[in-house]
């Protein structure tokens, strides 16, 4: 990618430039589903953690649980979870705002001190269309948008995802699974506004394309 595509993952509707990476371990829990479409996640955020050479562990010491995912029939479901509203106090203004809209996903972040992503939000609502898409599918695109702060517009003309073996399989678009790479980069800070960030970010992962770097799938 040339530093103009970097910087357009990270640069929001709203002329701001804003990146960030994990700086925890991930915790995930996935609610609202069945056993089947629960192994497919974890495999699928297995693979998705090994870009950012991101560690899987049970449990954050501060949140329990750090990636939630939560599937639902309707948006009222997300008033009867646990403490939801502290994580987002104005909830019931935002069920309004999905239900409105017929939006299928929502995600939200929260950050530490430096910047960094501690806590990711991903609610999903099943209406036909995401029921439409196969598990595996679903599972790589959610949780590669949930490895990075993209931009609200990151993926709005191009998916976050390759098909592979005639559309069966979903893996990380290659471009991407080096730019996550290069993201997580130690000598990389975990965050920033800065859009000249975006030219560092791309020389990393162009170094990375020139080595070769393998997509997990």
């Amino acid at each position: 990618m040339t530093p103009e595509d970097t910087a357009a993952l990270f640069t929001r509707s709203d002329g701001t430039f804003h990146f960030a990476r994990w700086g925890r371990p991930l915790a995930p829990v996935v609610f609202g589903t069945d056993d089947a479409t629960l192994d497919v996640f974890k495999d699928s955020i297995r693979i998705a953690a090994s870009l950012g050479n991101l560690d899987l562990v049970d449990t954050d010491p501060e949140l329990g649980a750090n990636v939630l995912i939560i599937f639902v029939s309707g948006w009222s479901e997300l008033t009867s979870v646990p403490h939801l509203d502290r994580l987002l106090p104005d909830l019931p203004a935002l069920l309004d705002r999905l239900a409105q809209a017929g939006a299928n996903q929502y995600n939200s972040f929260r950050f530490d001190t430096d910047g960094s992503i501690k806590l990711c939000l991903i609610f999903l609502r099943l209406d036909d269309a995401l029921a439409a898409v196969s598990a595996q599918v679903l599972a790589t695109s959610q949780i590669l948008r949930s490895l990075l702060l993209w931009s609200d517009n990151a993926f709005r003309k191009d998916s976050p995802i390759a098909l592979v073996n005639d559309g069966a399989v979903a893996i990380p678009r290659p471009d991407l699974a080096t730019l996550i790479r290069a993201a997580y980069d130690p000598i990389l800070p975990p965050s920033s506004h800065d859009p000249a960030f975006a030219h560092r970010l791309s020389a990393r992962a162009m170094l990375l394309g020139k080595e070769g770097v393998d997509v997990p799938n």
